[in-house]
């Protein structure tokens, strides 16, 4: 049987045309409910049926004037009012996935049902209604079938033997009315939760929203600390110098000038960078108009971030500063995440700024160290004349909050030898 309700609720659903709401998908608990409510139901029925059987039904319609009606008897009767009470029953089990189908089956078993025993399959009836109405996709075949049933059941009996007994009347007023007055206060009750978590969820959006603006301000901060701190300090030492030796020794001035010019290029590829985060896709299609000042011009917008592979270049620049700097490679060198690769570039930029801004006259070393399972940055110096102060500490709370996001930490302080020590160690991917 349920092989068959699946089939003619499949062949229901095709004739009732494109569904106006998605298709009923039933929870677990609806579905052992329904099975439930169809078992109760047929259990009642059944017995309701065994227990009129064979019974001949005696009604006084006028004074003297007698309605003798009787119900299927013998064992043909009994099986005709079980199998119609089992039909009507069991199909309920299926109604909120095949609403419309069962509706059509349980409304046949109704009219199938002997006038004299009606209430045999009424009761389903009225469910199979209400689950049509309530959970049928297809609302414009359940426009038409829902009156359809209703009159053909309801012209089926006689005034002789109602579906209804006249004590349970009030009764079936009574239910629906408290049932909806329970789905009225259900509704209510969904949509002040619903409102309510739709605030919450409002509430979140926003916050998220604040933080994540937050931590871009931060990050862009950190970008534009570590440029701008770098190649103004290695500038600042390089025009100094120029000015001091200017008079006495011009050409070396002159390629101390044209370092600064060197080091203020780099400032500015590297601030279209951080600037680029900050401008919207359509407004970088317009025309630059700061080519006069970069002749690279579009050009050096297009050049990726800096990475390890730059660390020489700007061992370099440091040297041209006037402090030693000696740079130690060890490992096979194996390409690494670019964001990864910033974040190491900016570990030996920001330890490479701070000895030359407040270790004057030390000595410097960068170790690069490539593992199987990590990779070492450790720069060192041995101490020197105090520079500019002492610093605010923000280049090293950016640069741990860099590697954090790759699971790196990052060691410094003072050496017992004299001079200071910065190491970062980010885990590695297997390769």
């Amino acid at each position: 049987m349920p092989a068959r309700l699946r089939e003619g609720a499949r062949r229901t659903v095709r004739e009732a045309g494109p569904a106006s709401g998605p298709p009923p998908r039933p929870s677990r608990r609806a579905r052992q409910f329904d099975v439930l409510v169809a078992l109760a139901l047929g259990i009642a029925t059944v017995y309701y049926g065994v227990d009129n059987a064979d019974v001949v039904v005696v009604r006084e319609i006028a004074p003297g004037v007698r309605s003798v009606t009787s119900r299927p008897s013998g064992p043909g009767g009994l099986a005709l009012m079980v199998t119609l009470a089992f039909i009507a029953s069991g199909a309920l089990a299926l109604r909120r996935r095949y609403p419309l189908a069962v509706l059509c089956v349980v409304t046949a078993a109704t009219l199938a049902t002997p006038q004299s025993v009606l209430r045999l399959t009424f009761y389903a009836f009225v469910i199979a209604v209400y689950s049509a109405a309530v959970y049928s996709p297809h609302r414009l075949a359940t426009l038409v079938a829902l009156p359809v049933a209703v009159v053909l059941v309801g012209t089926s009996g006689n005034s002789l033997t109602p579906i209804v007994p006249n004590q349970y009347i009030a009764l079936l007023i009574l239910v629906p009315m408290a049932v909806a007055a329970v789905g009225l206060r259900t509704w209510k009750l969904r949509t002040d939760e619903g409102r309510a978590r739709l605030v919450a969820l409002e509430r979140e959006q926003a916050e998220a929203l604040r933080r994540a603006v937050e931590h871009e301000r931060a990050r862009i901060a950190r970008e534009l600390h570590d440029v701008v701190t770098h190649n103004v300090s290695v500038m600042i030492i390089q025009a100094g110098a120029a000015r001091k030796i200017m008079k006495t020794s011009p050409e070396e001035a002159e390629e101390a000038l044209l370092a600064v010019e060197a080091g203020g290029r780099s400032a500015m590829t590297e601030l279209r960078h951080v600037m680029g985060l900050l401008t919207m896709a359509d407004e970088d299609e317009g025309p630059d108009t700061d080519t006069d000042a970069d002749p690279a011009g579009t050009a050096a917008e297009l050049t990726p971030q800096p990475g390890l592979a730059q660390v020489e270049t700007l061992v370099g620049r440091v040297r041209d500063t006037g402090l030693p700097v000696e740079l130690t490679v060890t490992g096979p060198p194996r390409p690494l995440p670019p964001g990864l690769e910033l974040a190491a570039y900016r570990v030996v930029q920001e330890a490479l700024t701070n000895t030359v801004k407040h270790a004057s006259g030390a000595t410097a070393a960068v170790t690069v160290e490539f593992g199987p399972r990590r990779l070492r940055v450790e720069v060192t110096d041995t101490g020197g004349h105090p520079g500019a102060g002492a610093g605010s500490g923000r280049g090293l709370i950016g640069l741990r909050e860099r590697l954090a996001v790759y699971d790196g930490t990052l060691n410094s302080g003072h050496r017992l030898t004299g001079g200071y020590r910065v190491e970062a160690l980010i885990p590695l991917e297997t390769p």
